[in-house]
């Protein structure tokens, strides 16, 4: 072979790795397998694109806000702005686990390892003040979360390696190796007005009326009392099928409330439109008062897991560090009479952090290549939790089930806690005894349910109701025994699980590790779970992690309802096919009656 056929050779094998590389730009990306609607696809198909423009939404909330700026820790941030105000280079189809498509950028091409991910903007896309959307802005907005913002958007963000604007639409980004899901959560960055936030203290709280590119501008901000959005006229992507059929209401208002009790004769007065009930003694007898009144009450198909409501033991106090004192209270807890004296047999109780979905390691036994997985994590699990036949026991519902206590004490006892006529005392004398903080009434009800049940073995919790701010305040700086948390999980978990549970929670504050999990195996099947370049893969790293997490017993699961319990006035319509994650209020509209 000639040197200039060795030329053509090498240039045409040069081509087609570069093509194989970097495909065309797409009008979406999927974390698995490729996007379920075609390029040219006319709008969600949870959606009803012919919905009407028009009327008032009124929305009851609890607790209070002194901040609309939502990426920041500091404040409590009122509801609403990063879905109504800010907007992401991608929107994401609520009709599958894991796909965005464009919005702000109307393509993305990625290479095959991904890391390397190249937004194209869309020229048409604006601010509610009218400027433009520019790469400056998309890059200014990654270095100020990266820099200033929450902690899940410091950690992801400092993956970039390397960014580029080879012109005012186009942003290149390097990333990374071994993050597989990183395009995509950059895909979901939220885009700031540089020439708006370069101005501003971007940390401190603010009551502004910040601009976005979103449907929404603020209208009316009363702090802690109520914030109405008024839908922009001009909003630059109403046509566009990743909005189509959404943003209906002319006005969205949030009136803030101290309780939900507050918030709930809100709704039966009127004054709130729409209510998703998350109380089963509520649900089941509290709507009387609205029975002969235009109001449906209905329960929506959800096809997410089932979020994972529980109370956190905070391994970070010495009382709940031994493993076998969390397992013995977990024993103690009598969900069968809790569940038929408090919520009229109405909820399901909820097993593992993805039960209700394939990721769930309930009900399945790990397979091979799982097994090879927990094996170089160094995953220690228990055999009914890796053969997928643990469950989270059962009483026989009397509220001091005998099997069960007598099992809890032989953990204890174990972990040098002795019971006696003072109760349960460990070898220095000191007494059994820690505090769960509760934020309202429902909380508080469990919670003396269980600390009745606890009694039985001589164990002393003691009940702090705090209001909304005191409890965020806790939250984020893992300042209590234990408290009730609700982890929601998607089909396609991901990055969050490391702010969910990994390592670096245990000391850094804002992160969602209530529980203060520090186990190099969690570490480790989590980047399992971000580098899987298959299903299969993907599959076994988070049913893996489910195991590691059954097996810390970091948390009392609680329960959950066969759905999503939706009230509405009837002049709330919704469309027919709801999205994976059930009704969402953005899809629905106004119809006079």
């Amino acid at each position: 072979m000639n040197i200039i056929n060795r030329l053509v050779v090498g240039c045409l094998v040069w081509a087609a790795l570069t093509a194989s590389a970097h495909a065309e730009p797409k009008h979406a990306i999927a974390m698995q397998g490729e996007p379920t609607l075609p390029a040219d696809y006319t709008h969600f198909p949870y959606v009803n694109p012919d919905a009407p423009k028009g009327g008032a939404l009124r929305v009851a909330r609890t607790g209070s806000f002194d901040s609309v700026n939502p990426f920041i820790i500091k404040g409590q941030a009122v509801a609403g702005p990063r879905k109504l105000v800010f907007e992401s280079l991608l929107a994401r189809s609520q009709a599958e686990p894991f796909t965005l498509y464009g919005h702000i950028a109307e393509t993305i091409d990625v290479n095959a390892e991904r890391t390397e991910v190249t937004f194209r903007l869309n020229p048409k896309a604006r601010f509610s003040d009218g400027e433009p959307v520019q790469s400056d802005d998309v890059v200014y907005s990654l270095e100020t979360l990266r820099d200033n913002g929450r902690p899940n958007h410091r950690t992801y963000y400092s993956k970039v390696t390397g960014i580029e604007t080879p012109d005012k639409l186009t942003v290149r980004l390097t990333l990374e190796p071994g993050d597989r899901e990183l395009a995509l959560i950059l895909g979901l960055m939220p885009v700031l007005p540089k020439h708006v936030f370069e101005k501003r203290d971007f940390e401190r709280t603010t009551l502004d009326k910040l601009v976005g590119s979103g449907p929404y501008v603020f209208d009316t901000i009363d702090a802690g009392d109520h914030v109405i959005y008024r839908r922009n006229p001009d909003y630059w992507a109403r046509n566009l099928p990743s909005a189509r059929g959404q943003f209906n209401y002319d006005t969205i208002r949030y009136d803030y409330y101290r309780d939900t009790q507050g918030a709930f004769e809100a709704f039966k007065k009127g004054e709130a439109m729409l209510r998703t009930e998350g109380d089963a003694s509520r649900w089941a007898a509290g709507y009387a008062d609205v029975a002969d009144k235009p109001v449906t009450l209905e329960t929506v198909k959800v096809g997410l897991p089932k979020p994972a409501w529980s109370l956190v033991f905070n391994t970070r106090r010495e009382l709940f560090a031994d493993k076998k004192v969390r397992e013995a209270l977990i024993l103690t807890f009598d969900f069968e009479w809790i569940n038929k004296n408090l919520f009229h047999d109405k909820m399901q109780r909820t097993q593992g952090f993805f039960y209700g979905s394939d990721l769930s390691a309930i009900g399945r036994a790990a397979s091979a290549s799982e097994g090879d997985m927990l094996k170089k994590a160094g995953g220690e699990i228990r055999v009914s939790i890796l053969d997928g036949t643990f469950s989270l026991p059962v009483s026989d519902g009397s509220g001091r089930d005998r099997n069960n206590l007598r099992k809890a004490l032989k953990l204890l006892n174990e972990a040098g806690w002795k019971a006696g006529a003072s109760g349960l005392r460990n070898s220095k004398g000191e007494a059994f005894s820690f505090e769960i903080t509760v934020a309202n009434r429902p909380q508080e009800r469990i919670a003396l349910a269980w600390q009745r049940m606890l009694r039985t073995i001589g164990a002393d919790m003691t009940i702090r109701q705090v209001d909304s701010a005191q409890f965020q305040r806790r939250l984020q700086t893992y300042d209590f025994d234990m408290i009730p948390f609700t982890w929601s999980n998607s089909l396609s978990p991901g990055n969050e699980q490391a702010f969910y549970w990994g390592s670096a929670g245990r000391t850094q504050e804002g992160t969602r590790n209530y529980m203060g999990a520090d186990d190099p195996a969690i570490d480790k099947m989590i980047n399992a779970l971000l580098s899987a370049r298959d299903k299969a893969s993907f599959d076994d790293a988070a049913r893996g992690l489910d195991r590691l997490l059954l097996e810390g017993h970091y948390a009392l699961q609680l329960f959950h309802p066969p759905g999503q319990w939706l009230a509405r006035w009837n002049q709330v319509r919704r469309p027919a096919q709801p999205s994976l994650a059930g009704f969402l209020p953005e899809t629905g509209w106004i119809e006079d009656q």
